[in-house]
């Protein structure tokens, strides 16, 4: 047996913050953001709605996608770095309201690349016969610990959650095995600490590591899964910026047509990037069942990952 991806959803907040924003208070143009980022528009959480309230939208979403009951749900692994307090996590309130009673409920932070994480851990729950039924979640609220005065991170950061079902099956390809990497040392490139609590960034040292990082990782997560790169139907990396999406993917050597970007209108929303970039993939007609999807995200710590897998491929579902 092994884990796939079967429904997706996804909840953006209604409050949109274009660069004319920025560029009534900041040092800063639009022409400026999107040559330097590709970012026009980003979601902002504005006190009306909570991140567990947009969270649960969009595992609720996925599931009624998947046409799985919340009752069956066995665990609920929700990336995030910007819960609504510090404690309790989003994982158990989200169950809750999504009505996954007295199933499992864990946070994960692993920054920019949590999905990969989360969703690592739930395909390994599955696979083990731990779990018949997974959520995995990416919700965030960056705008809780950016810098609104920053020009170099005001601009890029956003709130917004995406989720997707995983169980089992007797599947062809599933969830290839992950690459998942660290490397502690430059922790302090990219952090928010206890006491400013806002995000500090030397981007373009970030810039720098993020692309060869996720090129190495995609490259093995390929080797792993017995592929080649032009097996990929669809590269989806985390969006973070325009240019590093477009860098790694030429380096992979994977061309314009097989890249999604939704960077533009969704800003840098860290774990939630991927599956929000997934969701909308499959809307507009680019991601199709059984398409051959490589995912890879890098973030602060630092860590990152790779991916492959069969999206929603259905035969002989099990659980």
């Amino acid at each position: 047996m092994k884990a796939g991806v079967f429904g997706i959803g996804s909840a953006l907040p209604e409050h949109v913050v274009t660069n004319a924003d920025f560029a009534a208070y900041l040092d800063t143009t639009d022409e400026w953001i999107v040559r330097r980022t590709g970012i026009r528009e980003r979601r902002r959480l504005n006190g009306n709605v909570t991140l567990t309230e947009l969270a649960a939208a969009a595992c609720g979403d996925a599931l009624k996608d998947a046409k799985r009951r919340a009752e069956d749900v066995d665990h609920v692994i929700v990336s995030s770095l910007t819960p609504d307090r510090l404690m309790p996590g989003l994982a158990p309130a989200v169950a809750d309201a999504i009505g996954a009673n007295g199933a499992g409920a864990v946070d994960v932070n692993a920054a920019c690349a949590g999905f990969l994480y989360a969703l690592d851990q739930a395909a390994a729950l599955v696979e083990s016969g731990r779990a018949k039924l997974v959520v995995v979640c990416g919700a965030e609220a960056l705008s809780r610990i950016t810098d609104r005065n920053d020009r170099g991170t005001a601009i890029l950061f956003a709130d917004g959650a995406a989720a997707v079902v995983v169980a089992g099956g007797n599947l062809d390809r599933g969830c290839s095995p992950f690459v998942l990497r660290s490397d502690g040392v430059h922790g302090d490139l990219l952090y928010a600490d206890n006491d400013e609590r806002l995000l500090r960034m030397e981007g373009k040292e970030v810039y720098r590591h993020a692309v060869g990082r996720m090129v190495e990782a995609t490259n093995e997560a390929l080797v792993r899964a017995k592929l080649t790169v032009d097996d990929i139907d669809l590269l989806v990396v985390h969006q973070a910026n325009q240019r590093i999406i477009e860098s790694a993917a030429h380096r992979l050597g994977v061309p314009d047509e097989k890249v999604f970007v939704n960077v533009d209108t969704i800003a840098n929303t860290s774990s939630a990037s991927i599956p929000l970039a997934l969701h909308q993939a499959e809307r507009e007609g680019r991601l199709k069942a059984g398409a051959t999807v490589a995912i890879a995200a890098f973030g602060a710590g630092f860590v990152w990952g790779a991916g492959v897998l069969s999206w929603k491929e259905r035969v002989n579902v099990t659980a």
